[in-house]
């Protein structure tokens, strides 16, 4: 017994120098957890139309401290949400004829401006894209992909309104 006792003290030297080296790489390369976004603002107003992402927009809000108004008045940020889209086109087909591939593309246009200004900023657009492969073989194994895909774009089109939402500074009051 007293000769494995060196052995299992080194081992655990070993692992945690590991274990030290890991954690000091994945520090280095720059990975960091996604936080809360540092919105210049603490209540939004959301208005036009209700679209397939409003729930999950108004949940991501919440989540990052920012309270809904129930009135423009009320609010520091008007955030007008315009329209969204989904389009699937053919990519390629196959010598008989039959699909192979799809391009899934979701497009969001929404304006926004601060409520102490009359104008409304210019109307941006997120544009999120996908290929899929297709087989009618396994046609509803590809039609929850394509959801799961259509899903994905929506998600990442609400990133998108948030870090576009970062960069807004409020206005210096005079």
């Amino acid at each position: 017994m007293k000769n494995l006792r060196p052995l299992f003290g080194s081992r655990r030297k070993t692992v945690l120098g590991i274990a030290m080296l890991f954690t000091l790489m994945l520090s280095a390369c720059g990975f960091q957890l996604r936080g809360t976004a540092d919105l210049a603002f603490k209540n939004v107003y959301i208005q036009g139309a209700k679209l397939s992402i409003s729930r999950d927009l108004e949940r991501t809000f919440k989540i990052n401290g920012v309270q809904l108004a129930s009135k423009t008045e009320d609010a520091e940020l008007l955030l007008e949400m315009v329209s969204e889209s989904n389009q699937k086109r053919i990519m390629s087909l196959s010598g008989g004829g039959l699909v192979r591939e799809f391009e899934l593309i979701y497009l969001l246009n929404f304006r926004i401006r601060e409520a102490s200004n009359p104008i409304w900023g210019p109307m941006q657009t997120i544009r999120g894209r996908r290929d899929f492969s297709y087989n009618d073989n396994a046609l509803l194994g590809k039609a929850e992909e394509e959801e799961r895909l259509n899903a994905d774009m929506r998600q990442d089109a609400i990133r998108e309104i948030l870090r576009r939402l970062t960069a807004i500074k409020p206005a210096a009051k005079i």
